[in-house]
């Protein structure tokens, strides 16, 4: 990575949060934008570019679907290395996931088994995916609402496995891991144990909701609160085995004022300052 990488965390963008930004200096260490949201001329595209000028950007990306079966969409690949030429951002990440096959697109992430074929493909696409835009890129952990009884191989070895043969690394979402040692047994620790630190590149943080059905309780990842108190354990954990890495505050809707976001991200800039050494290639 040419850019200097951040080291106070960074909140996701969203329309509310344009005006405030530009208007008045935010304690962030960059934004982060959903890539498809910017596709194609528009007046949020410039006002992607305007934060651009003060503020690092990260593009995360929701719909390319690396886990298809069918191959990669070429024309979203163009629009977005059109959209990486003109914010310059430091990280482009996609999911461990798939949302598409032919011409139909689910609204979801959706979850893959996980393999010896499916790592196959991820590694294909990411290889694709990252020989066409020139650059590396993250690849992040899902939250898991069920478990494929055909799964040979734990998510974290598969992601490891992915990073070592692509040369791609981890965004590791630590509320999604949380989610998912409460709905499907993961242990978080033997998780995190399991992926080499120099693979895990960046850190997301959101908040959850409980789902209460019958007998089973089971936790949401609805990115529409604050981060709770054993996600944010879970995180001081991670900077103290991992290292200090680019950490993101993400919020997706019920959006807040701009300070209760920004003072999450100071929190989790606090632990960063306080928890290890910031090194990228620990």
């Amino acid at each position: 990575m040419s850019q200097t990488i951040p080291q106070l965390a960074g909140i996701g963008i969203r329309a509310p949060y344009f005006s405030p930004l530009l208007e008045n200096p935010q304690p962030v260490g960059f934004v982060e934008a959903h890539s498809e949201n910017y596709f194609g001329n528009s007046l949020s595209r410039d006002s992607l570019c305007k934060v651009r000028e003060n503020y690092p950007v990260s593009l995360h990306g929701v719909g390319l679907s690396l886990g298809r079966a069918d191959g990669l969409d070429r024309k979203h690949l163009k629009q977005l290395k059109d959209l990486i030429n003109d914010t310059n951002p430091f990280l482009v990440s996609e999911h461990l996931a798939w949302s598409g096959y032919q011409h139909r697109h689910a609204p979801d992430l959706l979850p893959v088994p996980y393999v010896e074929s499916s790592l196959q493909v991820f590694i294909d696409h990411v290889n694709q995916m990252q020989d066409t835009l020139g650059r590396q890129i993250l690849v992040e952990n899902p939250s898991n609402y069920l478990a494929f009884k055909t799964t040979n191989i734990e998510e974290s070895q598969f992601l490891d496995r992915l990073a070592a043969e692509t040369g791609c690394r981890i965004l590791l979402d630590v509320n999604n891991l949380y989610i998912s040692s409460r709905n499907v047994g993961i242990d978080p620790y033997y998780y995190i144990s399991q992926i080499q630190p120099k693979h895990i590149g960046q850190f997301h943080l959101a908040g959850h909701i409980t789902s209460e059905n019958g007998e089973d309780n089971f936790l949401i990842d609805s990115h529409n609160r604050q981060v709770a108190d054993p996600v944010w354990e879970l995180y001081e954990y991670c900077i103290q085995t991992i290292g200090q890495r680019p950490t993101l505050i993400e919020w997706d809707s019920d959006y807040p004022a701009i300070e209760v976001l920004v003072s999450e991200a100071v929190k989790a800039t606090e632990i960063l300052s306080r928890k290890g050494v910031f090194n990228e290639s620990a």
